[in-house]
């Protein structure tokens, strides 16, 4: 996730939609018009609407939020650092002196060396709290899975993983990690074994165990609660990076950049600047099959955010 101040002018051809109050906002519901919701089997309907009220009260809660961040300050490593990366502004300046003045938000300074840990924390504290002992989560390239595993080995609860096998060979190395954390990751071979099919096989042994079990997505997707829970357990990225932008210089910063997958780290930027009409903000999503595909997505899916 990068940060660009007094970047100069930028052209670029797109449709005007600079003022926040015309974007899509899910409602109470979790719907994006005739988009979100929850579309889930009959038999998690009682464990979201556990889920919604438990996460509707541990937002307020003085106890659960001041834990909350205590681990993050000292077993997370947070707060991380908003870094000046002085090389890559030079690089980048234009011959008449002009240029922008790049910053690094360095995530990938977390304990498990990214965002995920700050999700997989959050979420796993609110299991204790629900009283589940089980906790199921996805992985493609392994990063949220050794989040998830990490937090389950902190609080002594067990960890399932489902992994992609295509997945699991092209990251053995997390895979390892996950192990010796403690979790059982379960090879996934059904489909085209990737991420995908690794989400299908995490909520279907969701529906067999959701008395015992919390299921812990990495993605800002699913069945409403899920992107919101994903978004808020993030919005750390973005808090800090106001608070450490006024330090640094007195101001906000002019343009948010952040790589787009899942999107859990480029909503956790984005989400505290959305009303900041004088903020640009960027999502860079891989080409995937090009933007000439004649798919609605370069990839397996669009989430692209642009002002």
């Amino acid at each position: 996730m990068s940060t660009i101040r007094d970047a100069g002018a930028v052209t670029v051809t797109e449709k005007d939609d600079s003022d926040p109050a015309l974007w899509g906002r899910p409602d109470a519901s979790g719907g994006f018009d005739k988009f979100g919701g929850k579309y889930v089997p009959e038999t998690l309907m009682y464990a979201l609407t556990e889920l919604e009220s438990a996460f509707n009260s541990i937002r307020n809660d003085p106890d659960f939020q001041t834990e909350l961040g205590r681990i993050l300050k000292d077993f997370v490593g947070g707060e991380t650092p908003l870094y000046f990366a002085e090389r890559l502004t030079d690089h980048y300046r234009r011959p008449n002196g002009e240029g922008p003045h790049i910053y690094l938000k360095r995530e990938d300074l977390n304990h498990t060396r990214a965002q995920n840990i700050n999700n997989a924390i959050c979420q796993v504290l609110l299991a204790k709290r629900l009283g589940k002992k089980r906790i199921i989560a996805e992985a493609g390239a392994g990063q949220h899975g050794v989040a998830v595993a990490t937090a389950c080995a902190m609080f002594g609860l067990e960890c399932i993983i489902y992994m992609g096998a295509q997945d699991m060979e092209r990251q053995a190395l997390n895979v390892f990690r996950m192990r010796l954390l403690g979790a059982e990751v379960r090879g996934v071979h059904s489909g085209m074994a990737t991420l995908n099919d690794a989400t299908s096989e995490a909520i279907r042994d969701w529906v067999t165990n959701e008395k015992s079990s919390h299921y812990i997505l990495g993605s800002v997707a699913g069945p409403h609660l899920y992107p919101k829970m994903a978004t808020e357990s993030h919005m750390v990225i973005g808090e800090e990076t106001r608070r450490q932008a006024m330090e640094k210089w007195g101001g906000k910063p002019d343009i948010l950049v952040a790589c787009i997958g899942g999107g859990s780290n480029a909503m956790g930027l984005f989400e505290d600047f959305v009303k900041d009409k004088d903020v640009r903000l960027i999502g860079v999503e891989a080409a995937g099959f090009g933007l000439d595909c004649g798919k609605h997505a370069a990839w397996s899916y669009e989430l692209f955010v642009t002002r």
